[in-house]
């Protein structure tokens, strides 16, 4: 009875594999919106999803950085940018209001979440813009 209720506590923890998107569910979700993330009550930055899983990132910063997506092995969504040919690797599930995503490359790492609105707006400059 013990072992039994050791079990059932922890599979209860841990978080349950149909909660994470799978990449056509992503892709629904994504395609064609400019999301924003916040971490710790703070704007973090947002993402511009396009046809073909073509991504825009930026911090806010005014820099922009394209990139692709793709669902690795694992089922979990990884981004690869024209600055970085590492894969980073994230998980996305749906909350109450909006997406969730772990960064699955830093186990320590904030969980990143969806904001309506953070006051900011995605601008890209040009490259070297006031240099």
């Amino acid at each position: 009875m013990r072992a039994t209720c050791l079990i059932l506590l922890f599979l209860l923890a841990q978080p349950a594999a149909a909660d994470t998107l799978n990449a056509d569910a992503f892709d629904a979700y994504t395609r064609g919106k400019t999301l924003y993330y916040g971490s710790d009550g703070a704007p973090y930055g947002a993402e511009r999803y396009l046809d073909g899983r073509r991504v825009v990132w930026t911090f806010l910063d005014g820099r922009c950085e394209d990139g692709i997506w793709y669902e690795n092995d694992n089922g979990q969504i990884c981004f690869v940018y024209e600055n970085n040919l590492d894969p980073q690797c994230w998980t996305f599930r749906q909350g109450s209001r909006g997406l969730i995503a772990r960064f699955e490359n830093d186990q320590e790492a904030t969980e990143l979440y969806e904001v309506e609105d953070i006051g900011e707006e995605m601008i890209c400059y040009g490259p070297d813009v006031g240099v």
